[in-house]
């Protein structure tokens, strides 16, 4: 075996974990793909044998590409939810099926990156979403993040810190009982289906937020209380044919479909048994990329 192919075993060898942690920082599968290519091209060309723990520096090179990725975004308007055109763009989901996670979701969504979350990481600043995302879910110690900022240890830290605050304050811990957490996915849609508006106000947090992601080719949209958003449930569930449970980023959530197609990934937030927020993809474009095997018959 050549050193390249050696080299290249080593790296396969990191892959799921760097795809793990190129898509908190991106939000994005195939940017987070790109990310980890990019960090294989800079290995490849480096003097691998120098390299005294490998995972650590490829961790730390794959942090560095997403953010130069993040920082050469066209857009980054004061909401980074909002694209240039004023449209919410939520974050690329994982499904699968609703009985669980194949073994390499299991590894991308190792610590219960729900969608909730990933939608709190789009708000952070760059800088605040390395420190925060390569120290809190991936455990790499300050020192080893400061020199991809550019930065002191210190300040690396109030960094996390302050992202940290902006996830504590927004994304409920998550509740270990999926069953509860089905059980209230399936009370909405039973509720939406059956056009029950009384039922579906009780199953949403009276400061429920729904948000939409259409893209270019359909309007996005923010909703907000328990009132609006059951009226907009029970008029979508006119429109599906079929609404499937799924598991989305881990969490119980709901594949929607139409003469075989998929119209819209739906993904619940819910806390002490009420859903505080919806996320729901319904970008033609998008959901033609994702894998919906998990809804496949």
């Amino acid at each position: 075996m050549s050193g390249t192919e050696l080299l290249a075993r080593r790296f396969e060898e990191h892959r799921p974990h760097l795809r793990a942690v190129a898509y908190r920082m991106l939000g994005s599968l195939s940017e987070a793909e790109d990310a980890v290519q990019e960090a294989w091209l800079r290995l490849s060309r480096s003097d691998a044998d120098a390299v005294e723990n490998l995972g650590g520096w490829l961790t730390t090179v794959v942090g560095r590409v997403c953010l130069d990725m993040l920082r050469s975004r066209a857009t980054r308007r004061e909401d980074p939810l909002h694209d240039q055109d004023g449209q919410v763009r939520l974050p690329d989901p994982i499904v699968s099926a609703a009985d669980g996670l194949d073994p390499e979701q299991e590894i991308l969504l190792a610590d219960s990156v729900g969608i909730a979350l990933m939608v709190v990481l789009e708000t952070l600043a760059p800088a605040e979403r390395l420190a925060f995302v390569l120290h809190d879910l991936f455990a790499v110690p300050f020192d080893g993040i400061a020199p991809v900022l550019g930065r002191s240890a210190a300040a690396t830290r109030q960094l996390a810190s302050r992202g940290r605050r902006r996830v504590q304050g927004v994304v409920p811990p998550p509740d270990p009982d999926r069953a509860r957490l089905r059980a209230v996915a399936d009370a909405f849609l039973a509720a939406a289906r059956g056009g029950d508006f009384d039922a579906l106000v009780a199953v949403l947090d009276p400061e429920v937020v729904a948000r939409s992601d259409g893209g270019a080719l359909r309007p996005s949209l923010v909703r907000r209380g328990a009132a609006e958003v059951a009226s907009q449930a029970i008029t979508f569930a006119r429109i599906a044919e079929v609404a499937r449970p799924v598991l989305v980023n881990g969490l119980p959530g709901v594949v929607a479909l139409a003469e075989g197609r998929a119209l819209a990934v739906m993904a619940f937030t819910v806390r002490d048994g009420r859903i505080v927020a919806l996320d729901i993809l319904n970008d033609p474009e998008r959901l033609a990329r994702i894998d919906l095997s998990a809804v496949e018959d």
